[in-house]
């Protein structure tokens, strides 16, 4: 029998090389699913036109509750597998695979099958008008019929990625942003097919990638693989997995609800451009957030498993680099959108109404985005030691008890700037509570491995 390849560097390697190692696959495969969005809307709204991007914004909260619903088991079980593997549980790690696929395959098709039954009136409620609609129903058809892959797809690049193969989550999503975008241009700028043809694009492009991870996935000599008898639920795994994935889940399932009122609060104060305009706004916040997701994708695994095997200096020396790698990536983010919005701008549209009203939203939006990428690690951090209920409070506390008051008091008073404003004020106040929950962690992490150094 061939000897089991398991990912033991995580607890000895050094902590610098490990997070290189495991950010710069996560980084690219990132900025790929970033980018992926880019072209995707860029070649809508060049080869489609405006109210397609309007159209296609209407579809964000209905993607973002579906997310909601992935991150849940995905993110989960990624970080469960972690830290059974730091516990040398790997049985139990393979089971959290097996009851992860499962999981996805019921969650996809339940979702898929009721938003498709209730897609006319669901569109309506999140933003759609007269001149929109079409567009966004066209759209999400297509989607939601997929929406099973789509959950396969995700879910199974975290299990890459915390089996300590990050190289080949990232080739899986490199090779879906390659494929969609060569589908979209033949799609809309040949075939002619629309905005259908972007979401044809994006749904073969996610089944393939799904049927190269099963292969990879298929190798008997790694600890994580596919075999008969890890796909019954247990309840005990399925409990610890949706609890983990519930911050994350949380966090989408308020993005739905935060963009359903954006997308409302723009259409009475700006009309249906300034729905497309935030569809922009948010493809470039997206990238650079995404960039920041990457390296804490790369701390994930390395903060789980060395919590699980106990060796506390580990797990803050990758929180400290992380921390400040996110702050980086953010703080580019905000010289950009400050200095040069109309460069990014224009890779989507060359209506100039829409470059006007997306180059002051953007400027708004972005005023305190340096911060930003300290409020993701630190909620990522409480993610991989196990502890969701504090990432979920920083989740909620931005999105639902900050940003919603925000989003429903100050369009009364600013219009459209209200909107704008909102969002960099909500931020503000979840990074003040970020490092009010972080600091006691730091501490406790530093006196256990005081204790155990002495």
């Amino acid at each position: 029998m061939a000897e089991l390849k398991t990912p033991q560097e995580l607890g000895t390697e050094r902590i610098g090389k490990l997070l290189i190692q495991y950010a710069v696959p996560a980084i690219i495969a990132m900025l790929a699913s970033s980018l992926y969005n880019i072209v995707d809307r860029a070649f809508i709204g060049h080869g489609v036109g405006s109210m397609a991007l309007s159209g296609l914004a209407v579809t964000f909260p209905l993607m973002n509750l579906s997310a909601a619903l992935g991150s849940m088991v995905g993110v989960g079980a990624g970080t469960m597998i972690s830290l059974k593997l730091g516990q040398k549980d790997h049985r139990s790690a393979q089971l959290l695979f097996g009851n992860a696929i499962t999981l996805n395959v019921i969650i996809g098709i339940t979702f898929g099958g009721l938003a498709l039954l209730f897609l006319d009136p669901i569109l309506r409620v999140f933003g759609a008008t007269e001149a929109t609609i079409g567009y966004a129903k066209e759209y999400m058809t297509i989607i939601l019929i997929g929406n099973t892959f789509t959950h396969l797809y995700l879910g199974t690049n975290s299990v890459l990625r915390a089996a300590g193969h990050p190289t080949k989550a990232m080739t899986a999503t490199i090779g879906t942003v390659l494929l969609n975008t060569l589908l979209d241009w033949l799609f809309i700028m040949v075939f002619h097919w629309g905005i259908m043809g972007a979401a044809i694009a994006t749904v073969i492009s996610q089944v393939l990638a799904f049927t190269w991870q099963c292969f990879q996935l298929s190798d008997k000599s790694e600890l994580i693989h596919l075999e008969k008898g890890i796909f019954k639920l247990k309840g005990d795994l399925v409990r610890n997995m949706l609890t983990i994935g519930l911050s994350p889940g949380l966090m989408n399932a308020a993005a739905c609800l935060v963009v359903l009122l954006i997308n409302r609060g723009l259409l009475t104060h700006g009309g249906d451009i300034a729905v497309g305009a935030y569809s922009i706004i948010n493809s470039m916040g997206f990238l650079f957030v995404m960039t920041v997701m990457g390296f804490t994708q790369a701390m994930q695994p390395i903060a789980g498993y060395n919590y699980g095997a106990r060796q506390y200096g580990r797990v803050l020396k990758v929180f400290y680099i992380t921390l400040l790698c996110g702050t980086i990536v953010t703080t580019l983010g905000f010289l950009i959108s400050e200095l040069v919005p109309d460069v990014c701008i224009r890779i989507f549209t060359s209506d100039e109404e829409l470059i006007d009203i997306t180059r002051h939203g953007m400027r708004l939006n972005f005023l305190i985005f340096p911060l930003i990428g300290s409020q993701i690690v630190i909620s990522n951090l409480f993610q991989s030691m196990g502890m969701p209920g504090k990432s979920i409070i920083m989740s909620l506390s931005r999105q639902v008890l900050i940003l919603i008051p925000c989003l429903i008091i100050l369009p009364r008073y600013f219009g459209i700037d209200g909107i704008w404003y909102s969002m960099p004020l909500s931020d503000l106040l979840s990074v003040f509570l970020g490092i009010i929950l972080i600091i006691p962690q730091v501490k406790k992490l530093k006196a256990m491995t005081a204790n155990q150094n002495n």
